[in-house]
């Protein structure tokens, strides 16, 4: 009797775990399906400035302080990346001009390259928008910041 009773528990113990991992696996193809939609309906791309991006910047000091950063553009179409490519030049020069006319205390603190980073998104925005007739970029990211 106790081995029919440990069998029965055992099977039941069985049978609830099969049912647990069905039910996982189900939800795991649910999940993946809606991350696949959501991929498809985002198709967006990145436009990286090569070479990196040096300037100078206002200095307390004596000394030449400069700035290197590398920007990637974040554009929601891919096709923009041949507009953003074709208005490089544009783009980056706006871009020379504003870290060059930054103080050594902005350049140097985090909120201040957030600020600089503010500028510059808003900057190639209001570009576009009367080169092309439209904002194209829809976020500007600092992927190096180096200062000196």
């Amino acid at each position: 009797m106790k081995k029919l009773v440990s069998t029965l528990v055992m099977l039941c113990c069985f049978a609830f775990s099969v049912y647990a991992a069905d039910e996982k696996v189900e939800e795991k193809q649910v999940s993946d399906e809606k991350v696949a939609e959501k991929q498809v309906t985002e198709d967006y791309a990145y436009y990286g400035f090569e070479p990196d991006i040096v300037t100078n910047y206002i200095s307390n000091r004596k000394k030449l302080g400069f700035v290197k950063i590398s920007i990637e553009l974040m554009v929601k179409n891919p096709d923009d990346l041949v507009i953003l490519e074709h208005h490089d030049p544009l783009l980056r020069s706006a871009i020379v001009e504003i870290l060059g006319n930054q103080s050594e205390d902005k350049v140097k603190s985090l909120s201040g390259r957030e600020e600089i980073r503010r500028e510059c998104y808003k900057t190639l925005n209001l570009l576009m928008e009367k080169e092309v007739g439209r904002s194209v970029v829809v976020n500007l990211l600092f992927t190096k910041y180096l200062y000196d």
